[in-house]
């Protein structure tokens, strides 16, 4: 693979992890607090309609991680097969738990969430909810160690390659 194609991707990685990394957290921490509200006597809510109103999945991530991360987890783990040395273990590290994180992504967050947007407001729902956000946290770990990993890889790459126009 041509230096030129690695650094394409490697930059992309980096920046599509960092991405969901980030708004990530934030969709926990400023917006995931609009679907389901656990204090107070009643045991919690769950909004729907808060979560159909928003629909993240649909006008965020869909374009941020369902596709394009994936597609990129899955060429980057490729090309870390083919990497030198150096590069190898910190690229299949980041591409690797990239992968974990996706694969948990596909078979329990998105089906969840999809689930718990047609629900009602029931103290399973509240519950499934809570779950779910809870999990969260382990998600938001395994995309920043993938991005860690992809930036320990992206600064090999440079140390062993000239600055562009050299």
């Amino acid at each position: 693979m041509s230096p030129t194609t690695t650094a394409l991707l490697l930059w992309l990685f980096v920046i599509f992890l960092g991405t969901a990394f980030g708004a990530g957290v934030y969709e926990h921490r400023v917006v995931l607090p609009r679907w389901v509200e656990t204090a107070g006597d009643s045991g919690g809510h769950w909004n729907a309609d808060a979560a159909r109103r928003d629909d993240t999945g649909r006008r965020f991530w869909a374009y941020v991680t369902t596709v394009p991360l994936t597609l990129l987890t899955l060429v980057n783990l490729w090309a870390a097969w083919q990497a030198p040395a150096p590069l190898r273990t910190w690229w299949l590290i980041a591409a690797g738990v990239a992968l974990v994180e996706r694969v948990f992504t596909f078979s329990y967050f998105i089906p969840t969430m999809v689930g718990l947007m047609n629900a009602a407001d029931t103290p399973a729902s509240v519950a499934s909810a809570v779950r779910w956000s809870s999990f969260n946290y382990l998600r938001h770990v395994l995309a920043l160690t993938a991005w860690l990993a992809a930036l320990r890889t992206f600064a090999l790459f440079y140390q062993h390659r000239p600055p562009f126009g050299s």
